[in-house]
């Protein structure tokens, strides 16, 4: 697969202006098909085969005539609906890590990507649960935009979520997992049912 798409953007190069578009559009078919295939059964993307196939999308884009339509924004979701704060840099989650610690309340971070479906799906639910329970501290990290950061918290699938006391993990949950993630979250919410193991190390 990822030879046809390399094989399609040297295509779109070299070839006349007007059927860039065209090769464009088949590249990107193949493309989001693809990427459909990533979910798995319990809603996760490859973390390492998301990032080459954007690597070759961002080729895509830029070497054809069309890039002015098709630019990064296109595929941004808005990772910060409800009281979810988007994280942009490590001095923006230490400042919010510490600040989580002050006012003694659990740290709920959803690693997430653009491109993965799941994380698509599970945003909303993310951002409904983060005005649900107002006692928690919901943090999400676009993995693309901190790269370096995410790969130091061994991210291997998105969405993963990590549950923080103090700074340090007390649970993890990978996938998009709906009744799982809204049953750990009521646990550390102190609402029971499971999940959360506070005082866990």
């Amino acid at each position: 697969m990822f030879s046809i798409l390399r094989s399609l953007s040297v295509a779109a190069v070299s070839v006349d202006a007007g059927w860039r578009p065209y090769i464009v559009s088949i590249s990107l078919c193949i493309f989001f098909c693809h990427v459909s295939c990533l979910k798995e059964s319990d809603g996760v993307c490859s973390f390492a085969k998301g990032q080459q196939l954007r690597m070759v999308l961002k080729r895509l884009r830029t070497c054809c005539c069309c890039s002015a339509k098709h630019t990064d924004n296109d595929d941004k979701i808005d990772f910060g609906g409800g009281n979810v704060h988007v994280i942009t840099s490590k001095e923006t989650w230490d400042r919010k890590i510490e600040e989580a610690n002050k006012d003694g309340k659990i740290v709920v971070a959803n690693f997430s990507a653009s491109w993965c479906g799941p994380c698509r799906v599970i945003s909303t639910v993310y951002a409904e649960m983060s005005q649900t329970y107002p006692q928690l501290m919901f943090l999400t990290v676009d993995v693309d935009e901190l790269m370096e950061f995410s790969s130091s918290w061994d991210i291997r699938a998105t969405p993963t979520f990590f549950f923080l006391k103090n700074g340090q993990q007390v649970d993890k949950l990978v996938g998009a997992n709906k009744p799982e993630l809204e049953k750990k979250i009521a646990a550390a919410a102190g609402g029971g049912g499971g999940g959360v193991a506070p005082d866990a190390k």
